[in-house]
């Protein structure tokens, strides 16, 4: 490939105090596209307000910019790590997550300031560049979804889409390819308006169709396959690390919300994470009080405990049959570093001891299979992070899970007097998920947001957060496979490729540029 004429990197738009200003209201900006105030259109506004801000730098001041911009969004993005935790664990994953997002943007200016020299025409700079740009931005969106210590898949900019008009390419290209299509339509707009100035006119009907071809994309037909009725108990219980509850307490909390339900026909009961605080394996009465709720019910019953096995813990979700006790049950995928298990924990302790010492025992990683069969219905379980973890999901679909039972605990991330943003910000991922693979996704909560949404996103019953209550609702069963369950990680793999591949073009033409500069100095 030929590299172009410029020997000089692109020319900053603006000063380096301005890209400094303007990197730290994107990254607030960002935030607000999320839940809980979800102004979804700014996603593509703050990441148009990122590239103007490191266009002409190089990757030191990219690296400046980058980190200013992620620390404002991360930092505001889970503040609710503070509400029992303190500023420590808050600033400790906020930063790391910066810096991931700092060398991201710092990849990134390299490219905006190099890429017009590799890519010299105007078809180049509109075809190619926005891709490169959004491949850069989806390799390290998947990065951090696994590493380190298995990742933290939490505001990946799909996620902000969650209730917009483009959330149903989720089902065509999945959560990473939804996040490249958002970051290709900011570069996009970018690089037309270096082009022509402000879009007008012919222009601005250019950005305006391609917003257009993107949002008219035809939702994935759902071939429903059945239905079941699924009665999803919030117990309105304080499951947290920091309740301090009586054993059995919370137990009895979601008992007393599922009892009132006796005499409806019901097929599955769903409990929270954690809503059995007392694992019946080891307690005859916390045995007896499960076998009288779905015995009243007449219904299986899939509720969340902690398990010990050899001397090992797991966060375990079980299916109870009236009459027969457990017949199955399913170990957390994805435990939280820090949080349900301690890496490296002589490394890490003599940082906070006391901090560290909260997390007194550390959960296994579960080896089993994510599907319960009730009564025919295949179940896929999703324990709290689960959720996030977009290769769990995927190997719930190749089990054959025809309904996504999301059972999760938000109980140490607010209060009815302090709420946060944090069980918004799942319910988002939740829902996202259900467009992705097609699939009815339960999303229950010990104290919410609890929420039953349909295949297409939409809501088919919710609960208040911090209210007890149940949703009882015949809800939709599929086989349907997907585009993006097909896809699986390929198409993530493809465009993060792409965007190494033109960073690596980018840096040559920086590489031969200075020597050009050198020879005419000569």
């Amino acid at each position: 490939m030929q590299i172009g004429v410029p020997t000089q990197r692109a020319t900053p738009l603006v000063p380096l105090w301005g890209a400094v200003l303007l990197a730290a209201g994107s990254g607030y900006l960002l935030d607000a596209a999320f839940p809980d105030r979800g102004w979804w259109p700014l996603a593509p506004v703050a990441l148009l307000l990122l590239l103007v801000a490191l266009r002409g730098r190089g990757f030191g001041t990219g690296l400046l910019v980058g980190f200013v911009s992620g620390a404002v969004f991360w930092l505001v993005q889970i503040i609710w790590l503070t509400r029992y935790l303190g500023p420590v664990p808050w600033l400790a994953l906020g930063i790391l997550q910066a810096i991931f997002f700092a060398i991201g943007c710092a990849l990134i200016a390299v490219v905006l300031g190099w890429g017009p020299a590799v890519w010299p025409t105007r078809l180049g700079r509109l075809g190619m560049l926005p891709v490169v740009v959004a491949g850069l931005w989806t390799a390290r969106e998947g990065f951090t979804a696994v590493a380190p210590y298995g990742g933290f898949a939490w505001g990946r900019l799909a996620l902000s889409q969650s209730e917009s008009p483009f959330a149903d390419l989720a089902a065509w290209f999945g959560v990473a390819g939804l996040s490249f299509v958002m970051a290709w339509l900011a570069a996009f707009s970018f690089f037309l308006i270096l082009e022509f100035g402000i879009p007008a006119g012919v222009r601005a009907r250019a950005a305006v169709g391609a917003i257009a071809v993107l949002i008219v994309v035809p939702a994935w037909p759902t071939i429903v396959s059945g239905t079941t009725t699924v009665a999803a108990v919030q117990g309105n219980a304080d499951a947290g690390l920091f309740a301090n509850r009586p054993a059995g307490e919370i137990l009895m909390d979601h008992a007393s919300a599922s009892l009132p339900l006796a005499g409806k026909d019901i097929d599955m009961v769903v409990w929270p994470e954690n809503a059995s605080d007392v694992d019946p394996n080891r307690s005859a009465q916390a045995a007896k009080v499960l076998d009288f709720v779905s015995t009243s019910l007449d219904a299986p019953l899939v509720a969340g405990t902690v398990t010990e096995r050899d001397g090992l813990y797991y966060n375990t979700s079980f299916l109870w049959e009236p009459g027969e006790g457990i017949v199955d049950y399913y170990d957390k995928g994805h435990p939280v570093p820090f949080a349900e298990y301690m890496p490296d924990r002589a490394f890490w302790r003599p940082f906070a001891p006391d901090l560290i010492d909260l997390v007194g025992r550390d959960y296994q990683i579960g080896r089993t299979d994510g599907v319960f069969d009730i009564d025919g219905v295949i179940a896929g379980i999703s324990i709290c992070f689960d959720i996030a973890d977009d290769q769990l999901i995927s190997n719930l679909m190749h089990q054959g899970a025809q309904i996504i039972l999301a059972q999760t605990n938000n109980a140490d991330f607010g209060t009815a007097e302090q709420p946060t943003d944090e069980s918004a910000q799942q319910l988002a991922i939740a829902r996202i998920r259900a467009v992705e693979t097609g699939r009815t996704v339960v999303n229950i909560s010990t104290v919410g947001e609890s929420a039953i949404v349909a295949p297409d996103g939409s809501t088919i019953d919710s609960l208040p957060a911090f209210t007890a209550g149940a949703m009882v609702q015949e809800v939709p069963l599929s086989d349907t496979t997907t585009p993006a369950m097909v896809i699986g990680r390929g198409l993530e793999w493809l465009v993060a490729g792409l965007g190494l591949a033109g960073f690596v073009l980018a840096c040559r033409a920086a590489v031969r540029g200075r020597r050009i500069r050198r020879r005419v100095s000569r």
